[in-house]
Protein backbone atom coordinates (compact mmCIF):
# COMPACT_ATOMS: atom_id res chain seq x y z
CA UNK A 1 0.00 0.00 0.00
CA UNK A 2 2.54 2.33 0.94
CA UNK A 3 4.13 2.15 -2.94
CA UNK A 4 0.95 3.02 -4.36
CA UNK A 5 0.68 6.23 -2.15
CA UNK A 6 4.49 6.74 -2.97
CA UNK A 7 3.86 5.76 -6.75
CA UNK A 8 0.52 8.05 -6.92
CA UNK A 9 2.00 11.21 -5.10
CA UNK A 10 5.29 11.07 -7.23
CA UNK A 11 2.75 10.90 -10.43
CA UNK A 12 0.74 14.01 -8.88
CA UNK A 13 3.84 16.08 -8.00
CA UNK A 14 5.59 15.21 -11.23
CA UNK A 15 2.72 16.55 -13.67
CA UNK A 16 2.25 20.04 -11.58
CA UNK A 17 2.86 23.27 -12.75
CA UNK A 18 3.11 24.68 -16.06
CA UNK A 19 5.04 23.69 -18.97
CA UNK A 20 6.47 25.65 -21.52
CA UNK A 21 7.94 24.40 -24.69
CA UNK A 22 11.61 25.32 -25.07
CA UNK A 23 12.62 27.25 -28.30
CA UNK A 24 14.13 26.24 -31.15
CA UNK A 25 17.94 26.00 -30.29
CA UNK A 26 20.57 27.28 -33.82
CA UNK A 27 23.99 25.13 -34.01
CA UNK A 28 26.87 26.71 -32.12
CA UNK A 29 28.85 27.84 -35.76
CA UNK A 30 32.74 28.36 -34.65
CA UNK A 31 34.22 30.37 -37.40
CA UNK A 32 37.63 30.62 -37.69
CA UNK A 33 40.30 33.41 -37.73
CA UNK A 34 40.65 34.85 -41.56
CA UNK A 35 43.98 33.72 -43.32
CA UNK A 36 45.13 33.34 -46.54
CA UNK A 37 47.50 31.48 -48.83
CA UNK A 38 48.32 31.94 -52.18
CA UNK A 39 46.67 29.79 -55.27
CA UNK A 40 49.46 27.08 -56.83
CA UNK A 41 51.34 28.80 -59.76
CA UNK A 42 50.09 26.71 -62.69
CA UNK A 43 46.82 29.05 -63.67
CA UNK A 44 46.48 32.19 -65.42
CA UNK A 45 45.17 33.76 -62.43
CA UNK A 46 46.87 34.61 -59.25
CA UNK A 47 44.91 35.10 -55.95
CA UNK A 48 44.98 34.77 -52.28
CA UNK A 49 42.41 32.58 -50.86
CA UNK A 50 41.32 30.96 -47.17
CA UNK A 51 43.55 28.79 -45.55
CA UNK A 52 40.68 27.00 -44.41
CA UNK A 53 39.91 26.25 -48.09
CA UNK A 54 41.27 23.39 -50.05
CA UNK A 55 41.73 24.01 -54.21
CA UNK A 56 40.14 21.22 -56.32
CA UNK A 57 39.96 21.24 -60.06
CA UNK A 58 36.50 20.96 -61.00
CA UNK A 59 34.96 17.70 -61.78
CA UNK A 60 31.92 18.35 -63.62
CA UNK A 61 31.02 17.27 -67.37
CA UNK A 62 31.39 20.75 -68.56
CA UNK A 63 34.84 21.80 -67.14
CA UNK A 64 37.47 23.44 -68.42
CA UNK A 65 40.99 23.55 -67.93
CA UNK A 66 41.63 26.13 -65.64
CA UNK A 67 38.10 25.80 -63.58
CA UNK A 68 38.41 24.98 -59.92
CA UNK A 69 36.34 24.55 -56.54
CA UNK A 70 37.74 26.22 -53.70
CA UNK A 71 36.14 24.29 -50.84
CA UNK A 72 35.51 24.83 -47.03
CA UNK A 73 35.34 21.31 -46.16
CA UNK A 74 34.18 21.92 -42.30
CA UNK A 75 31.33 24.63 -43.65
CA UNK A 76 29.76 22.54 -46.46
CA UNK A 77 30.32 25.12 -48.57
CA UNK A 78 32.36 25.52 -51.86
CA UNK A 79 33.23 29.07 -54.18
CA UNK A 80 33.15 28.02 -57.89
CA UNK A 81 35.62 29.50 -59.90
CA UNK A 82 35.16 29.68 -63.92
CA UNK A 83 38.15 31.63 -66.20
CA UNK A 84 37.47 31.73 -70.12
CA UNK A 85 40.00 33.62 -72.23
CA UNK A 86 38.46 36.42 -73.87
CA UNK A 87 39.15 36.17 -77.61
CA UNK A 88 37.59 37.95 -80.18
CA UNK A 89 35.87 40.33 -78.36
CA UNK A 90 33.23 38.01 -76.85
CA UNK A 91 33.20 38.94 -73.11
CA UNK A 92 30.13 40.80 -73.91
CA UNK A 93 28.68 36.74 -74.01
CA UNK A 94 30.76 35.80 -71.18
CA UNK A 95 28.72 39.02 -68.75
CA UNK A 96 25.50 38.33 -70.36
CA UNK A 97 25.97 35.00 -69.34
CA UNK A 98 27.45 36.09 -65.58
CA UNK A 99 24.06 38.09 -65.73
CA UNK A 100 21.54 35.05 -66.53
CA UNK A 101 22.78 33.14 -63.92
CA UNK A 102 22.12 35.56 -61.41
CA UNK A 103 18.83 36.71 -62.37
CA UNK A 104 17.87 32.94 -62.72
CA UNK A 105 17.67 33.39 -58.99
CA UNK A 106 14.86 36.03 -58.73
CA UNK A 107 12.48 33.76 -58.31
CA UNK A 108 13.76 33.23 -54.87
CA UNK A 109 15.33 35.76 -53.85
CA UNK A 110 14.12 38.64 -52.25
CA UNK A 111 16.78 41.04 -52.78
CA UNK A 112 20.02 41.00 -55.40
CA UNK A 113 22.29 43.84 -55.07
CA UNK A 114 25.51 44.29 -57.14
CA UNK A 115 28.15 46.39 -56.43
CA UNK A 116 31.07 47.33 -58.67
CA UNK A 117 34.42 47.39 -56.82
CA UNK A 118 37.57 49.49 -57.78
CA UNK A 119 40.22 46.83 -57.74
CA UNK A 120 43.80 47.89 -56.15
CA UNK A 121 45.14 47.30 -59.48
CA UNK A 122 42.75 49.77 -61.86
CA UNK A 123 40.20 46.60 -62.54
CA UNK A 124 36.95 46.40 -61.84
CA UNK A 125 34.65 43.53 -60.52
CA UNK A 126 31.29 43.27 -60.32
CA UNK A 127 30.36 41.58 -56.73
CA UNK A 128 26.44 40.54 -56.04
CA UNK A 129 24.93 39.42 -53.11
CA UNK A 130 21.67 37.57 -52.96
CA UNK A 131 19.36 36.93 -50.05
CA UNK A 132 16.50 34.91 -49.73
CA UNK A 133 16.47 30.87 -49.95
CA UNK A 134 18.59 31.07 -53.16
CA UNK A 135 20.93 28.55 -53.86
CA UNK A 136 24.20 31.17 -54.50
CA UNK A 137 24.51 33.83 -52.03
CA UNK A 138 27.19 35.61 -53.59
CA UNK A 139 28.32 36.04 -56.95
CA UNK A 140 31.15 37.85 -58.80
CA UNK A 141 32.73 38.47 -62.47
CA UNK A 142 36.21 40.21 -63.11
CA UNK A 143 37.87 41.20 -66.29
CA UNK A 144 41.10 43.31 -67.41
CA UNK A 145 41.27 46.26 -67.91
CA UNK A 146 40.35 46.56 -71.22
CA UNK A 147 38.03 43.55 -71.09
CA UNK A 148 40.31 42.11 -73.40
CA UNK A 149 42.11 38.48 -72.47
CA UNK A 150 40.69 37.47 -68.82
CA UNK A 151 37.32 36.81 -67.42
CA UNK A 152 36.51 35.04 -64.04
CA UNK A 153 33.48 34.45 -62.40
CA UNK A 154 32.74 32.87 -59.15
CA UNK A 155 30.02 31.79 -57.51
CA UNK A 156 29.22 30.74 -53.53
CA UNK A 157 27.13 26.93 -52.68
CA UNK A 158 26.44 25.04 -49.98
CA UNK A 159 25.78 21.26 -49.86
CA UNK A 160 23.82 21.38 -47.69
CA UNK A 161 19.90 21.85 -46.45
CA UNK A 162 20.21 24.37 -43.65
CA UNK A 163 18.12 27.47 -44.07
CA UNK A 164 20.15 30.60 -45.52
CA UNK A 165 19.19 32.69 -42.25
CA UNK A 166 20.79 29.85 -40.31
CA UNK A 167 24.22 30.26 -42.23
CA UNK A 168 24.18 33.70 -41.84
CA UNK A 169 27.49 33.58 -39.73
CA UNK A 170 28.76 31.35 -42.18
CA UNK A 171 27.65 33.27 -45.66
CA UNK A 172 29.06 36.62 -44.30
CA UNK A 173 32.58 35.26 -43.36
CA UNK A 174 33.01 33.83 -46.77
CA UNK A 175 31.59 36.29 -48.34
CA UNK A 176 34.66 38.48 -47.08
CA UNK A 177 37.47 35.76 -48.09
CA UNK A 178 35.50 35.87 -51.78
CA UNK A 179 36.31 40.15 -51.30
CA UNK A 180 39.97 38.81 -50.21
CA UNK A 181 40.24 37.08 -53.51
CA UNK A 182 38.73 39.44 -55.64
CA UNK A 183 41.23 42.07 -53.93
CA UNK A 184 44.27 40.14 -54.48
CA UNK A 185 43.09 39.06 -58.19
CA UNK A 186 46.01 39.32 -60.75
CA UNK A 187 46.56 38.08 -64.34
CA UNK A 188 49.46 36.19 -65.62
CA UNK A 189 50.79 36.93 -69.30
CA UNK A 190 50.72 34.78 -71.75
CA UNK A 191 49.39 31.38 -69.88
Amino acid sequence: MRFIILFLSILFVACGGDYLPKPKGYNRINLPEASYQPLPDTFPYFFEYSKHAKVLKDSSWITERYWINILYPEMGAAIQITYKPVTDSIVREFLSDSYKLTSQHNVKAYAIEESIIELPNGMFASFTELEGEVPTQAQFHVTDQDSTDHFLRGALYFRTATKNDSLAPVIDYIKKDILHLITSLEWKENE
